[in-house]
């Protein structure tokens, strides 16, 4: 299991973490000049009982919060610590709310600098901000209280059920990309779920890059296979690390030759898709956070964070319209704070990873309801989701039936990657479709929903104003996608006169 710190800057998380654990986890020689944490720290903590967990110590800084929830969101339990001579400060409650968001409900509060304060007030405060969390009188310079609260971090872990052996594929979401002289790529991150082994085939979503795990480290120590909850290194072969970021995810590579094509939620699938669109049932940290229908807002999920506008459904549901991907599960936590200026509103879980756009309905409330009990819900092949008008297309979208309305579907879905002819198998059904207006063919193999090619050409031109220019690869990356679609894309809008080839850039026609 993963344990996570929490708590203001200076208030000795660091500190304490090095005396658990011998482990500095200040590695940049910026944190050690400052006295403060900035990146993500990491240690390895045996506990009394025999049981190891991986720390992951965050910044406390109210700059960094973004980097707290980057690391918080993989933890299993929680590390609050507070000073005795501050008390409970303003990112103490932040760092409490991100928590609650991420559904982090157990852990331990310690209550440090004991010898240089009465630790009394600080432990009151401590019982008010997280009721029924142990609390223990610290001292990281003394080593008093030292014992008392790892036997704490025992007993709140005993509680816990490990993440081995959930059933989920291998996820991890990278945290770090660095390159190693003699080794190359390797990336870090806390493995959700799934194992990780010598010799896996992996891929790198959103953009889709096939890699190869050349090698696997548990806190530096080499391992044949790494296991869900641990701290991981995976050194990958076949992808440079300027390809590679925090917020990128590594998922198993998909099978070749898939045996079966159920329907879509016939069983909750294992292995997470790219995604621009999420339906959530969401908590806001008070009423006074909850933040008006269309509002801009972050979400954070994994070690990504993006911006999206939160469509109301109904009730506790929403709907976040993503403006770049992120590579949700069904049951995965969320994080949304504000933009501007930053503070933490609230979180929430995935419900739909992958819905239509939509508005709301009753039967989609009782929809979502029925995925939040856990209960079945297949999402209906014909149904035509509300949303904005559309014009009407040729005669031939009359006559759409179920099975073209469910290809319509698997496009919509597919977002930043369409989905191939000959996966689908349904070259009647695209044909209706295109005649229609609702499917545009952008190669010989190769169809998208009109909806997420016309976001596409708002943010083309959107990034064609802001930089003059764009090539291939900067529209690759914008769009977090693979080179094939991004390149399609580009010769579609050449041959839509939209754009004009310059080189290897292009740029707006200026008969737009």
């Amino acid at each position: 299991m993963t344990l996570g710190t929490a708590g203001h800057i200076d208030h000795g998380k660091t500190a304490l973490i090095r005396a658990l654990t011998g482990v500095d986890t200040d590695r940049l020689p910026e944190e050690r000049a400052r006295g403060i944490s900035i990146e993500l720290g990491y240690a390895a903590l045996t506990l009394p009982g025999g049981r190891r967990l991986s720390v992951v110590d965050v910044p406390g800084h109210e700059r960094f919060v973004r980097t707290m929830v980057a690391g918080a969101t993989g933890i299993d339990l929680f590390l609050m610590v507070i000073a005795a001579d501050d008390g409970v400060m303003p990112q103490t409650r932040e760092h409490a709310a991100v928590l609650a968001a991420l559904g982090v409900t157990t852990g331990v509060v310690a209550v440090t600098k004991a010898d240089v304060a009465d630790p009394l007030p600080a432990l009151g405060e401590a019982a008010e901000l997280l009721p029924g969390a142990e609390a223990v009188a610290v001292s990281a310079r003394t080593g008093e209280g030292l014992d008392a609260l790892a036997a704490a971090l025992g007993r709140a872990a005993e509680d816990l059920p490990g993440r081995a052996g959930a059933g989920r594929g291998l996820v991890l979401h990278v945290d770090r990309a660095f390159t190693i002289r003699g080794a190359g790529t390797v990336v870090t991150g806390t493995l959700w779920s799934g194992s990780a082994g010598r010799g896996d085939a992996v891929e790198l979503l959103p953009a889709g890059r096939a890699a190869r795990v050349r090698g696997v480290q548990v806190h530096d120590e080499v391992v044949d296979r790494a296991q869900a909850g641990q701290r991981v290194a995976l050194n990958l072969a076949g992808v440079a690390v300027d390809e590679v970021a925090r917020g990128d995810v590594v998922v198993a590579a998909a099978p070749q030759h898939p045996t079966a094509t159920p329907g879509r939620e016939s069983a909750p699938p294992t292995r997470p898709a790219v995604a621009y669109r999420i339906d959530a049932a969401l908590e806001w940290a008070s009423p006074a956070a909850r933040p008006a229908g269309g509002a801009r807002v972050a979400v954070h999920h994994g070690t990504r964070e993006v911006a999206a506008r939160l469509a109301e459904l109904g009730g506790r549901y929403a709907q976040l319209r993503l403006e770049r991907p992120l590579v949700p599960l069904a049951g995965d936590r969320l994080v949304i704070r504000a933009l501007a200026p930053p503070d933490t509103l609230g979180g929430g879980v995935v419900l739909d990873p992958s819905p239509a756009r939509h508005g709301p309905s009753r039967d989609l409330l009782a929809r979502l309801a029925r995925l939040e009990r856990g209960e079945p819900a297949p999402r209906p092949a014909a149904a035509a989701a509300p949303g904005p008008a559309r014009a009407p297309g040729p005669p031939a979208a009359a006559q759409l039936g179920p099975a073209a309305l469910a290809v319509e579907e698997e496009l919509r879905a597919a977002g930043a990657e369409p989905p191939l002819d000959a996966d689908l198998d349904a070259a009647d059904e695209l044909a209706a479709l295109r005649a229609a207006g609702r499917a545009v063919r952008l190669g010989p193999a190769m169809h998208v929903h009109a909806e997420p090619l016309a976001a596409v050409r708002e943010r083309l031109v959107a990034l064609l104003e802001a930089e003059g220019e764009v090539t291939l690869g900067r529209l690759r990356d914008e769009l977090g996608t693979s080179r094939k679609y991004a390149q399609a894309l580009l010769e579609h809008f050449d041959a839509e006169k939209l754009t004009l080839r310059r080189g290897d850039a292009r740029v707006l026609r200026r008969a737009r």
